[in-house]
């Protein structure tokens, strides 16, 4: 028994009377009047180590503020996107090396998730996200003073940026999760995930603006490092980390297992790992786009002989991701939300949709970019709404598929899969491919030349998406069974791994057996007393007594 835990440990250890209340200062957890009762039968006051309570202000306070970082987090990764024709002339680069700018910032993303992810399954986490974004913001102010000699320098400090998103992309939903529960969660997570579309639109249209108004791409990139600073303050003073597991209820009280057994059983998470190839798929198609579909637009209008500036180009292209994304997040977020009510499967099954409808229209928008812009335009739009139906949804299956301690974990899993076999390769591919294609001709540096190689190597993203969609579809088999097992293993239900057990539950079978036969004290079926379904940081709709049992 721990009288006096940590401030590292992952025991949550929640005793509570929660009344319903609509007060914004009121207790999403209130964990006062808590009752233990140890091994030998006897009874302790838990008040003194209880996790302290979380108010439903200062949780919303905390979304809005990671909303914010992630706007700023995506902004940053987009800027040199919106001014990578500039980029190029300034460095002499072709569209491979162009593409190697956000492959070397992904790679290095990729690798250091799974650090961060482990370090907040452990750690302090709002301290690991204001770091992170401190050091993203120096690295990318450092990084528009490289001169035109030296690409490396620029290509290396652009890489050390991914360190720290690394930091804040694997912990801050986890956070979320801990705030709150099922529906509430899911539209939580919605507005945590409009900033992804959003942003990357911010991104687009900031740089190339600001660049267009002070005279050089490099002051695109020395707006976000000053709202990094910005970020960081706000997190410090403001953000609250919960204990891990505290929207699953108050019979939650898991601890660490070793990493090796959390990768094994994140590996055989069906759902987790179908989902997460799925949720590749996404990261390849919109990488890909992001990165290279200004830089197409602009040969497309050279082509038709009405030739558009890169800044307007990056303007109209970054407004259409801003309006595709809200819609399609919240469009996406709010059908499973209700579709789930129906069916358990509807969330991997709107993923599905999402990416299987949108090729056609992908298609068609390569397809007449050669005759009509505003049509293009037009299908692009449609095209990215119907891709953006997945960003929340997947990280809500993330999250419910997978037990609270292993969380930041699963995440940073998704982030190295996706990224690795995803939008770190995606812009390369795509552009060694349309190298590949121009070096055929006698000039391929023409606009013309560009045109039409870029627009065949952009044919590969349609594919990807129909391989995307299967995905998901597969996803939709395990997805319900998952859930279940993940709820029961939370709840101390399911102890058939041995490795994963709840705090002090060695005596688990044995103490049960021995409260209930000394007849002293009325032990509910498996040392719980049961819940209603309301979420903890919704109505406040939940409400009864809950009495923790500490072996």
């Amino acid at each position: 028994m721990r009288d006096n835990p940590s401030p590292f440990d992952d025991t949550v250890q929640l005793s509570s009377i929660i009344m319903p209340s609509s007060d914004d200062n009121a207790p999403i957890i209130n964990n006062q009047h808590g009752i233990g009762i140890n091994g030998d039968g006897t009874q302790t006051d838990l008040t003194q180590h209880a996790s302290p309570a979380v108010s439903k202000r200062t949780a919303y306070v905390t979304v809005g503020i990671l909303l914010l970082v992630n706007l700023l987090n995506y902004m940053d990764r987009f800027t040199v996107a919106g001014v990578l024709i500039e980029v190029k002339s300034f460095y002499h680069l072709g569209n491979s090396e162009a593409g190697s700018i956000q492959t070397a910032f992904i790679c290095t993303y990729m690798v250091f998730s799974p650090i961060f992810g482990y370090l907040g399954d452990r750690y302090t986490r709002k301290y690991l996200m204001a770091g992170g974004i401190f050091l993203w913001s120096g690295f990318t102010l450092a990084s528009s003073f490289i001169p035109g000699d030296y690409f490396w320098a620029f290509v290396l400090l652009r890489a050390l940026v991914g360190i720290g998103e690394a930091s804040y992309s694997t912990i801050a939903p986890t956070i979320i999760a801990d705030l709150f529960a099922k529906e509430t969660r899911t539209k939580a997570l919605m507005v945590f995930y409009f900033a992804i579309p959003v942003g990357s639109g911010l991104g687009y249209i900031v740089g190339s603006n600001i660049a267009s108004m002070l005279g050089g791409w490099q002051w695109a990139l020395r707006v976000t490092p000053v709202l990094g600073v910005l970020c960081v303050i706000l997190i410090v003073l403001f953000c609250v980390d919960p204990p891990r597991g505290m929207s699953e209820g108050s019979d939650v009280h898991l601890s660490n297992t070793g990493v090796i057994v959390d990768l094994k059983a994140l590996f055989f998470n069906k759902s987790f790992m179908l989902s997460s190839l799925g949720f590749t798929c996404v990261a390849f198609v919109t990488g890909a786009l992001a990165f290279l579909a200004p830089s197409f637009m602009v040969y497309s209008t050279q082509f038709q002989g009405h030739s558009q500036s890169e800044s307007t180009i990056s303007l109209i292209f970054g407004g259409i991701t801003v309006a595709a994304g809200f819609i399609g997040v919240a469009l996406g977020a709010e059908t499973a939300r209700r579709y789930k009510r129906v069916n358990p499967r509807a969330d991997p099954l709107i993923c599905a949709i999402g990416m299987l409808t949108c090729v056609p229209f992908l298609f068609f928008a390569l397809l007449v970019s050669r005759y009509n812009t505003a049509a293009t335009w037009v299908l692009i739009f449609v095209g990215e709404t119907l891709l953006c139906l997945n960003w929340a949804v997947t990280a809500d299956i993330l999250l419910y598929v997978v037990i609270p301690t292993r969380r930041s974990l699963a995440e940073s899993g998704q982030i190295l899969l996706s990224h690795a076999l995803g939008d770190a390769v995606s812009p390369s591919i795509i552009g060694q491919i349309t190298d590949s294609l121009a070096s055929t001709y006698a000039n391929p540096e023409f606009p013309s030349v560009q045109y039409t190689s870029m627009q065949t190597a952009l044919y590969v993203t349609t594919f990807i998406c129909v391989l995307g969609g299967a995905f998901y579809l597969a996803t939709a088999l395990f997805v319900e069974q998952d859930k279940k097992t993940a709820e029961k293993v939370t709840h101390g239900e399911d102890l058939s791994d041995d490795e994963l057990l709840v705090d002090g539950s060695d005596n688990y079978i044995t103490d049960e057996e021995m409260l209930r036969g000394a007849g002293d004290l009325k032990v509910e079926q498996e040392v719980r007393v049961a819940f209603g379904d309301g979420d903890h940081a919704g109505d406040g709709e939940r409400d009864g007594l809950s009495r923790n049992i500490i072996i």
